[in-house]
């Protein structure tokens, strides 16, 4: 069979040179992993020679290089040098974390607690450099964020402050919407939202001076309808628009904004049972009559049994996260969107190109599966389910009626 003819030499040392500038700026690491690459470029290349016409050849053999040399390249990176960053919420989880990570790295962090005497506080104050300073605040008191406020600008005046991690975060229920009272959801917008748009909007003068970057910690929960995450999910939502907001209106400054959706980690809230248990008993303990004879107190226990059963699914190392704040704090073109954590590329697809049926039954399965409220359950006086929760397969029929309490 006549071949196309293939580029003359001409042709190649053009494409080569190419090449090698971008295998310049691209500082790869020479190891295994370029190797493969290497010889998976050069099967590319001699299947192409065969069954393509030149033209089309160089375009999937352009392709495949840059995609090779992005996956592979490092991320080039500033120096840390002088750097000073602010950090919310260091008690405990990714806040401690970076904190710790961030001192040893060289940075001036400023780490922002709860309380000076918490376990997490003490540990950092112990294992830290001491250019970490102890800062207390609670994001829903505006007195305590001013006093952060004229800290941080009194104690940067020399080395400018590079970077704002908004890492506090809150949610205190996991329940049905209806379920929720409205003050969970203040709550969780006092400290989500509303506290970090205090914070980052009286730290703006000193990034915009030093074109310095802004990371938020959101939640897939803010992307997507997990179930019984309404209130939680509903704050990192405002805040991820707010943060996207702030992207595109500080772009003249030269200040880079960065959000990160983190999976499921074992954080210190994350694995206190004792503490979703208290604040079960609180939300039936406050739950008005008309809900609890409607729902059933079952229904709850299945939810909160539902839910301690998808923590056990959590990752216990932390470094994901700790290194996306790392990368965006320090690249030099950091990503808008950072998702570290098992199973986020899978679950972001099904939520954007599946049926919603399927995006439902997919969060059920990975996050919590209900089962039928008390008055929809047969049996029940006027219990009329309706046709959706008849023909889902992931909806239980739960307890039954004469065991409910």
């Amino acid at each position: 069979m006549e071949r196309w003819p293939w580029p003359s030499g001409g042709a190649w040392l053009l494409v080569a040179a190419r090449a090698l500038l971008q295998l310049l700026r691209s500082d790869l690491r020479l190891g295994r992993p370029l190797l493969a690459a290497l010889a998976l470029l050069a099967a590319l290349d001699w299947l192409c020679q065969r069954l393509l016409p030149p033209p089309a050849a160089l375009a999937v053999l352009a392709a495949a290089g840059w995609i090779a040399l992005s996956r592979l390249a490092r991320p080039q990176r500033l120096p840390v040098a002088t750097r000073a960053v602010l950090i919310t919420g260091c008690d405990s989880g990714f806040g401690k974390e970076t904190a710790k990570k961030l001192d040893s790295m060289g940075f001036t962090v400023l780490a922002t607690v709860l309380e000076l005497n918490s376990p997490g506080a003490i540990e950092l104050r112990t294992c830290c450099s001491p250019r970490l300073r102890l800062l207390q605040m609670d994001l829903t008191k505006s007195g305590d964020i001013s006093r952060v406020l004229e800290f941080t600008k009194a104690h940067t005046t020399s080395t400018g402050l590079w970077g704002l991690v908004n890492n506090a975060g809150h949610n205190e229920v996991v329940a049905d919407a209806e379920l929720s009272p409205v003050a969970t959801f203040r709550s969780c917008m006092e400290v989500n939202f509303f506290g970090a748009l205090e914070l980052t909007k009286g730290l703006l003068p000193l990034l915009r001076s030093s074109r310095g970057r802004i990371v938020t910690v959101g939640s897939p929960a803010g992307d997507m309808p997990y179930p019984c995450l309404g209130a939680y999910g509903t704050s990192k939502a405002a805040v991820a628009l707010l943060m996207d907001t702030f992207s595109c209106e500080l772009l003249p400054w030269g200040v880079k904004v960065s959000i990160i959706q983190p999976g499921c980690f074992k954080t210190e809230s994350v694995r206190n049972v004792g503490q979703w248990e208290k604040r079960k008993q609180l939300l039936l303990a406050n739950l008005p009559q008309e809900l609890l004879q409607a729902y059933g107190k079952d229904y709850i226990e299945h939810l909160h049994g539902q839910f301690l059963r998808s923590l056990r699914l959590a990752m216990s190392d932390l470094s994901p996260v700790v290194d996306a704040i790392t990368d965006a704090l320090l690249a030099a073109r950091p990503r808008r969107r950072y998702y570290p954590g098992q199973g986020l590329g899978l679950m972001y697809f099904i939520h954007y190109y599946l049926p919603e049926g399927l995006r439902r039954r997919f969060l059920q399965a990975f996050f919590i599966s209900h089962c039928l409220p008390r008055a929809l359950q047969p049996g029940q006086p006027g219990a009329t389910p309706p046709q959706d929760a008849a023909q889902d397969p992931n909806l239980s029929p739960g307890p039954s009626p004469a065991v409910a309490r």
